[in-house]
């Protein structure tokens, strides 16, 4: 038996939402580069929002913006709607 069939065990592995957000104002082109998230553009900072499926996607994007010179100043899970 599979851990995520046990009774009353959740599956431990699900998506999850998180918010990265990065300092300066995303224009355009570099909108583009994060076409696979949702994009706001804040007054001097830029946030992402993305549904991953593990922290290796996470690592992943983080690792996505670091290598375009942008500094992260914030990364948050966000909490799943009441009922899922």
């Amino acid at each position: 038996m599979k851990q995520s069939e046990r009774p009353g065990r959740r599956d431990p592995v699900r998506a999850q939402t998180y918010e990265i957000t990065f300092l300066g104002q995303a224009g355009t082109t570099l909108s583009a580069e994060f076409d696979d998230c949702e994009v706001t553009i804040g007054p001097g900072s830029t946030t992402l929002r993305a549904e991953l499926p593990d922290r290796g996607a996470l690592t992943g994007l983080i690792e996505r913006i670091n290598s375009l010179g942008l500094d992260v100043i914030d990364v948050s899970l966000v909490a799943p709607p009441s009922g899922r």
